[in-house]
C-alpha cells in the first residue's frame, strides 16, 4: 500500500511538471519520446507511461503513428475536471480565453445566485454572508484574498442546488483566479467590486431571485468592462 501511494505521488508530481511545461511551451507541438522524459525526469518509464495516459485521458494529448505524442490546443482540453482546470489557467490567458471565461461566468453565476435566493437554507445563506464578511475585509495582495473570493462564489453555487452548477464551480474559482489581478489593480476597482458582490449577497438574503439575478450580471458586465479597458478590448460582454 505505501508503495502504491508513492507510485501514485510520483505520477502526480511527472504530470504536473509535464503541464508546466507544456502551458510554458517548453516542447513545441509534439513530446519527446518517453524515454527522454523519463530521464529528464528521472524516473521509469512506467511512471512516465502512466502520467501520459492521465493526460491522454483529460484530451490534452493525441498519439499519431510516425508523428508521436502531440500537445492538443488547449481549448480541447477536458475543462469539465478540476486537474484540467487548474493546469489550464497557469497559462497566460489570451483575449478569446477571457472572452469565454466572461461568457461561461454570465451562463452559470447569474442563474445560481437567482437559484441560491429561493433554494438556500438559511445556514447555507449565512455562509454566503460570513464568506463574504471575510472577503470585504481583505484587500487585494492580501493572503486570503484569493481564497475569501473563492470561497464566496462556492457557497453561491452550491446554495443553488443545482448539481450541473455544483460541478462547474473549479471553472468559476480558475476564472477568479485568472480575472481578480486586472480588475482589482486599477484605483477603486476593489471598492466597486465589494459593492458588487454585496448587491448580490444582499438580494439572496432577501431572498430576491429576481435582483439576485440582476446583480450577479451587473458584477459580470462590471468585470468584462474593466478587463477590456485594462487590455484595450473593445469589448468582453456576452451578446
Amino acid at each position: 500500500m505505501e508503495q502504491g501511494n508513492k507510485d501514485r505521488s510520483l505520477v502526480s508530481k511527472v504530470m504536473d511538471g509535464l503541464v508546466e511545461g507544456i502551458v510554458e511551451e517548453k516542447y513545441g507541438a509534439v513530446l519527446p519520446p518517453q524515454d527522454v522524459l523519463s530521464k529528464e525526469f528521472d524516473v521509469s518509464r512506467t511512471v512516465m507511461r502512466e502520467a501520459l495516459s492521465m493526460l491522454l485521458a483529460r484530451d490534452m494529448l493525441d498519439v499519431r503513428p510516425k508523428i508521436g505524442t502531440r500537445i492538443r490546443p488547449m481549448q480541447n482540453w477536458r475543462m469539465i475536471d478540476e486537474d484540467v482546470v487548474s493546469w489550464r489557467f497557469r497559462a497566460k490567458p489570451d483575449q478569446t480565453f477571457l472572452r469565454d471565461v466572461i461568457e461561461f461566468r454570465a451562463l452559470i453565476e447569474p442563474r445560481a445566485c437567482a437559484q441560491a435566493a429561493v433554494r438556500g437554507t438559511a445556514a447555507e445563506i449565512a455562509g454566503i454572508r460570513e464568506a463574504f464578511d471575510l472577503f470585504s475585509s481583505v484587500r487585494p495582495g492580501d493572503e486570503g484574498y484569493q481564497t475569501a473570493d473563492e470561497l464566496l462564489h462556492t457557497r453561491i453555487v452550491l446554495a443553488s442546488g443545482n448539481q450541473f452548477f455544483q460541478q462547474m464551480v473549479a471553472i468559476i474559482r480558475g476564472a477568479l483566479t485568472a480575472i481578480n489581478p486586472i480588475v482589482t489593480n486599477r484605483p477603486g476597482g476593489w471598492e466597486e467590486v465589494i459593492q458588487n458582490h454585496k448587491r448580490v449577497v444582499e438580494a439572496i438574503e432577501r431572498r430576491d431571485p429576481e435582483e439576485a439575478e440582476a446583480a450577479s450580471t451587473a458584477m459580470i458586465d462590471f468585470t468584462a468592462d474593466e478587463i477590456g479597458k485594462a487590455l484595450s478590448i473593445e469589448t468582453l460582454r456576452p451578446e
